[in-house]
């Protein structure tokens, strides 16, 4: 029982809520468009947890085979850095994880075009290779873009623009480039949780050679670039929901936007990284929550 707790535990179940915003997004957009299935929802749901879970077994392990989780780190321990899971173990739940995830990806695909939409079909098919790819190289390997200073890059991408439109596309089979939006908005919100982390963890970071935009950055810039990812997330819904208003129910998640700036006024005045970690959870739920209303003024 206590090695399956660890492994839970490795699986970082606080992650899920916020790997999940974008599909909620992307789904609820398409129903207030009239079109949804929920075999597509079910396994688009599956294959997003399915990719967080392995990139959080990938970065325990890539961090913990670098040496990077040491005794200098602020967060809670990883489960590589404990010696609770050895890295042969870790390396076979990464893989185990990879399979599993792969298996729901390709169910989804075919789900949501059949043998009809060919060329779609291969194209999101790729996209989930790459999505598998950019979840194992973020922390894995000598060329790990993650201590290269290109995670935010990647978070932009996959959390936002692929999970909300793309998701959105499952369901529709049309372009709406308005759904960008909505997109950018869930990715700068996601990035902005990276970012957060990696302004708590700047200085062990730069000691382990662990190269983040932060640590390129400097405390003061990479401050001001916080600010700017919660603002311009927050400006992008409200210009989404001014653009395609249909009644003043999507403006629902307005309240989940108080935390928000709430959270900026925190650390705006914070000057210890250690209280940084509380404001992770603050800023993954707040974005999650603002994901649910902003579902349900969608469908309402």
């Amino acid at each position: 029982m206590s090695k399956i707790n660890t492994w839970i535990s490795a699986a970082r179940l606080r992650t899920l809520p916020l790997s999940i915003s974008g599909i909620i997004v992307g789904t609820t957009i398409a129903v207030s468009e009239g079109v949804f299935n929920l075999v597509i929802f079910s396994l688009a749901l599956a294959t997003t947890l399915g990719l967080q879970v392995l990139s959080n077994f990938a970065n325990d392990y890539g961090d913990g085979v670098k040496g990077t989780d040491n005794e200098d780190r602020v967060g809670p321990q990883r489960a590589l850095q404990s010696g609770l899971i050895t890295q042969k173990e870790m390396l076979q739940g990464i893989i185990i994880t990879t399979v599993v995830t792969l298996l729901f990806a390709v169910l989804l695909i075919y789900a949501a075009f059949g043998k009809e939409n060919l060329g779609y079909a291969l194209f999101f098919f790729f996209l989930g290779i790459a999505a598998i790819a950019a979840a194992i190289k973020y922390t894995v390997g000598k060329s790990a873009y993650g201590y290269r200073g290109l995670g935010d890059v990647f978070v932009f991408l996959f959390f936002g623009v692929v999970a909300v439109y793309g998701s959105y596309f499952l369901y529709a089979h049309h372009w709406n480039w308005l759904v960008l939006l909505p997109a950018f908005s869930i990715g700068l919100l996601s990035v902005g949780v990276l970012n957060l982390n990696n302004m708590r963890d700047r200085v062990s970071d730069e000691k382990a050679g662990k190269i983040t935009l932060v640590v390129k950055l400097g405390a003061k810039k990479a401050r001001n670039y916080h600010y700017s990812l919660i603002l311009v997330a927050i400006l992008c819904l409200i210009l989404f929901t001014v653009l395609s208003l249909e009644s003043i129910n999507d403006f629902l998640y307005i309240p989940a936007l108080v935390p928000l700036i709430l959270h900026l006024k925190r650390v705006v005045e914070n000057e210890n990284a250690v209280l940084l970690d509380p404001e992770l959870k603050i800023l993954a739920i707040s974005t999650f929550a603002t994901s649910i209303l902003f579902g349900l003024g969608q469908v309402w």
